[in-house]
């Protein structure tokens, strides 16, 4: 199945966890991809995953923090001319940090805020011409589950994604009659560098995260589950989707 066969998709958070997951996605249903990320390591790990898949002809990379305005709009502006135009943005990169809220500085919160929220608004911001001109055009943005329920110790971390969840919907009505689709996947209970390693208080109380389980499966899913989700969601087989989250959280939160 090559859903994406001629359209060219531009996918932040590349070098690792669902964004890499993503971009081999993509790639293997014949889109054309801009791998981003702010880890050339992680980049030059997907590039030779594309490599050994055959796809390197259909990849390019490119270093890049979203949460730098300046970094964003000539990154956006490199990617567009790489890829002859832009028909799908997917805003993979974030980070997590946890924490005692009333332990969190400033500073820490205002980081978290800087690149999961900001950086995706203004990845968002300096696509929107090229996504404008582009075929059936769609943002897939990244909120959490964390957005709508209780993750102990992410109080920031739950702002930006709540950030995230109405932004896609303001988006996506703004742009609805200039054929711009705008959704979220909601991950939650899904393996990836974040998720490995939040970095909680020594002195977290553990029992709180005993609702945070998936009813389904075994443990926690790898990220090409959300892969697969992103990919119906960019390509014709989700036309008529819009204005809303997707929760991919093996009934974590049912």
């Amino acid at each position: 199945m090559e859903r994406f066969d001629g359209r060219r998709v531009l996918i932040t958070g590349a070098g690792s966890g669902i964004g890499q997951a993503t971009v081999h996605r993509v790639l293997a249903e014949g889109g054309r991809v801009v791998a981003a990320d702010i880890s050339e390591a992680g980049l030059k790990a997907t590039a030779g995953r594309a490599a050994a898949d055959g796809h390197a002809d259909r990849l390019s990379t490119a270093v890049l923090d979203i949460a730098d305005e300046a970094a964003v709009r000539a990154g956006v502006a490199a990617a567009v001319e790489t890829l002859g135009g832009l028909d799908v943005l997917v805003n993979a990169a974030g980070i997590l940090r946890a924490s005692h809220t009333y332990e969190t500085t400033l500073d820490a919160f205002n980081r978290i805020i800087a690149v999961n929220l900001t950086g995706t608004f203004l990845m968002i911001r300096e696509a929107l011409p090229a996504l404008l001109e582009g075929r059936a055009p769609v943002v897939v943005n990244f909120s959490s589950t964390s957005a709508a329920f209780a993750h102990p110790y992410m109080a920031a971390y739950a702002a930006s994604k709540g950030g995230i969840q109405s932004m896609t919907h303001a988006i996506a009505s703004e742009y609805a009659k200039q054929g711009l689709r705008a959704v979220c996947v909601a991950p939650g209970s899904v393996r990836s560098g974040m998720t490995a390693d939040p970095g909680l208080p020594a002195d977290a109380d553990m029992s709180l995260f005993g609702k945070l389980l998936p009813a389904i499966g075994e443990g926690f899913a790898p990220p090409e589950t959300v892969a697969g989700v992103i990919a119906m969601l960019a390509s014709e087989d989700g036309a008529f989707i819009t204005g809303t989250e997707i929760r991919i959280d093996g009934g974590t939160h049912m």
